[in-house]
């Protein structure tokens, strides 16, 4: 195994989280037991290099959060190099999944304790108002029925901003049920209370920064 390819102490809290601590065991060999034990580790695998991930890694490093709350982690595609990244950040993952959320959970019992863990819907969060400095929500807002609803949450949840990806082009994945453009993400987040939004673009992405 090429322990470069991947986020090697994050594969390692993992199987830490799934299996119990190995503290005999180097982070490299703790991810053989866990393939040896029937888990692939491929989503471990480092991924930063896709643009959208590292502009908003780039961003954040300009907005400085203490605290961050990820809304649709998924398998980790943001989070592991969130994770990586930001090694103090203090990270609330969320998914709807619950199998995905307590996958993630692991990587939090393997040793991560600046990570936590709920199973929510985008459109119903079970948090105070303005419980994080920055929510993000990449790759979220397009497969949903009711995108506003998961906005306002998103801003309602936020102290100072909220940084969302969406697919700027279709493309032929069938969960993708909205295509948004500037002015559609625009009015989406000023309607549920920012008080302005910038945008970036990447290849086939558009990201939304909208402070509150």
């Amino acid at each position: 195994m090429e322990s470069n390819r991947y986020y090697t102490e994050l594969a390692a809290a993992f199987v830490r989280g799934k299996l119990g601590d190995m503290p005999h065991l180097s982070s490299e060999e703790i991810m053989q037991a866990g393939i040896e034990s029937g888990w692939r580790l491929h989503k471990f695998k480092r991924n930063a290099e896709l643009p959208r991930v590292r502009k908003v890694l780039g961003l954040l490093r300009g907005l400085a959060p203490a605290n961050l709350i990820d809304i649709g982690s998924g398998r980790g595609a943001f989070l592991w190099p969130l994770l990586d990244s930001f090694p103090d950040l203090s990270v609330i993952a969320i998914d709807k999944k619950p199998q995905r959320a307590f996958d993630i959970d692991a990587v939090r019992r393997g040793g991560y304790e600046n990570l936590s863990v709920a199973l929510a819907d985008a459109t119903s969060l079970c948090f105070a108002d303005r419980s994080a400095d920055v929510v993000t929500m990449l790759e979220v807002m397009e497969h949903l029925a009711s995108p506003e609803k998961a906005a306002l949450e998103a801003v309602r949840v936020a102290r100072s901003f909220v940084v969302a990806s969406v697919p700027s082009k279709e493309d032929d994945n069938p969960e993708h049920i909205h295509l948004f453009d500037k002015s559609k993400l625009e009015e989406l987040f000023l309607s549920a209370g920012a008080r302005r939004v910038k945008f970036e673009y990447v290849l086939n992405h558009i990201i939304a920064i909208a402070a509150l």
